[in-house]
């Protein structure tokens, strides 16, 4: 089947689709792979790049004309009527707020997979391109909110004075919110966070950032995302949102609730008693915002001073990246898709994945999907019968527990005497080695043994030139201990230079 990659019509689009490196591995399942001329431009991805990775540069009507398109999101209706009957577009639709394009695609006789409706479930965590732009928009949103505040995020002591570091307020806890903490926590900022879900909270606090609790905090639907609070819950988050915001440098909101209008977290009073020159920067924008004072798709400034961000292309402004991951979350799914890597679509409508993202099957409309049970909330524990105490077992002797270490002493004891009055200092300095061999190694931290034997194991190497000046002995004994030392010895040197070798490849790009 042939796959067409066309340039995105929205002129405010900056992304593709397919990156030449997802064009080379779609071709490796099969698929034959067209390209419009210029659909990468925009992230810097030029046609002869796809061309190298085998791609052919077609104009709009042929890459309109393919078995599969793709796209960032749903194309108007004149490109629409580019596409043959039977033909399948791959794009993020919104299909809540959208059915004229769900009728639109079924009067045309269009399969519609939405690539925004892949459920949170672990399998299709690879596939899930909201989680995706979410990772590279909290990213975005650090960086844009670090240019309006025109102040240093990590603090600093000079010898002209102290500067504090800037205190960050995340609401929302999601993939956006966390990679919006991370970046703030890695450029010095002081970071607070808070989520409607309690589960969050670890996430929140290993992201190096600290958990704020609302005190009536909201359930967990059985799709992984928040619910809707009630008025009781709302009116307690909203005057916790306004207390952090007025002693926060920077606050960043990112709660969307799917197939609705965003909530409002801040309204206008917030806003006015937060401090001069601080920022907000609203995630939500594109779907009506989290503040009431946000303009989706510009920047204003408040009477206070407060700069109000209401970008909706975050994700667009890293349009390399963010095409990239687009990219090969569309390749994932043709993986899923394309078993037997023979060049066919398989949508099998018994796989839940695929199920929730068809939208419409030919000439059918099949949204909505069946619901799926998902749970972000961690595994209530089970309970535990209360079993009687056992009877503790008479504690042993220390000779009972350690008597292996008399025989050993006594083996050793009996080679000293037994041995040469020249091998003496011999065996003082092998003792000594392992006295102080042990306490080295028990210094090194656990994550480190394994590369730390593995190149000390070449000290096996003297064992081996020792054994080999000894092979010419004229007792069997002697030869018989050689041939073994040198065996042992030699698994030992290879062996460590073999698990060093894999854990440093490890590290490589692929």
């Amino acid at each position: 089947m042939q796959i067409g990659v066309p340039r995105e019509p929205h002129a405010s689009q900056s992304l593709v689709a397919a990156t030449p490196d997802t064009v080379g591995k779609l071709i490796k399942l099969g698929y034959e792979l067209v390209v419009e001329q210029g659909a990468g431009d925009r992230a810097s991805f030029p046609d002869h790049l796809y061309e190298e990775a085998g791609a052919a540069i077609v104009n709009t009507d042929e890459v309109w004309d393919s078995d599969i398109v793709f796209a960032l999101d749903t194309p108007p209706t004149e490109y629409l009527d580019k596409m043959r009957q039977g033909a399948t577009l791959i794009a993020r639709m919104a299909p809540g707020r959208n059915s004229d394009t769900l009728q639109a695609l079924a009067q045309r006789g269009i399969t519609g997979l939405a690539m925004d409706m892949v459920p949170r479930i672990s399998r299709a965590q690879s596939m899930d391109v909201l989680s995706s732009m979410a990772n590279i928009a909290g990213y975005r949103a650090v960086v844009e909110a670090a240019a309006q505040f025109g102040r240093l995020f990590t603090g600093q002591v000079t010898a002209a004075g102290k500067m504090p570091p800037a205190t960050v307020y995340v609401i929302g806890a999601g993939v956006a919110g966390l990679a919006a903490i991370g970046t703030a926590n890695s450029m010095g900022a002081v970071v607070n966070a808070t989520d409607v879900r309690d589960e969050t909270a670890e996430q929140v606090e290993s992201m190096g950032a600290q958990f704020v609790a609302i005190p009536a905090p909201a359930q967990e639907s059985s799709d992984g995302y928040a619910k809707e609070m009630t008025a009781d819950q709302a009116a307690a988050a909203a005057k916790l949102y306004a207390e952090q915001a007025s002693i926060s440098d920077v606050v960043i909101t990112t709660a969307n609730i799917p197939g609705r209008k965003s909530p409002i977290l801040l309204d206008a009073e917030a806003v006015a008693n937060m401090k001069p020159g601080s920022v907000v920067v609203d995630m939500a924008a594109a779907n009506g915002g989290n503040c009431e004072l946000t303009v989706p798709g510009e920047v204003i400034t408040t009477e206070n001073g407060v700069k109000i961000i209401g970008y909706t292309d975050l994700a667009g402004r890293l349009p390399a990246q963010a095409s990239q991951l687009y990219g090969q979350n569309l390749v994932n799914f043709f993986k899923l898709t394309t078993p037997e890597k023979d060049g066919i679509l398989h949508l099998d409508l018994d796989d839940v994945v695929v199920r929730q993202m068809t939208v419409t099957l030919n000439n059918d409309v099949l949204f909505p999907p069946p619901p799926v049970q998902v749970s972000a909330a961690p595994a209530a524990k089970k309970p535990v019968a209360n079993v009687a105490p056992a009877e503790p077992e008479p504690e042993k002797s220390w000779f009972a527990k350690n008597w292996w270490m008399l025989v050993v002493g006594v083996l050793f004891a009996s080679l000293i005497i037994s041995a040469p009055p020249g091998m003496t200092s011999h065996f003082i300095v092998f003792a000594l080695a392992v006295v102080v061999g042990f306490y080295v190694i028990t210094s090194v931290t656990h994550s480190l043994h394994t590369p730390l034997m593995s190149v000390t194991n070449a000290i096996s190497g003297i064992i081996v030139v020792g054994a080999l000046l000894q092979v010419p002995a004229d007792s069997i004994a002697v030869k018989v201990l050689t041939f073994f030392a040198i065996v042992v010895a030699s698994i030992n040197v290879f062996g460590g230079f073999t698990v060093t070798h894999r854990m440093l490849k490890m590290f490589q790009r692929s």
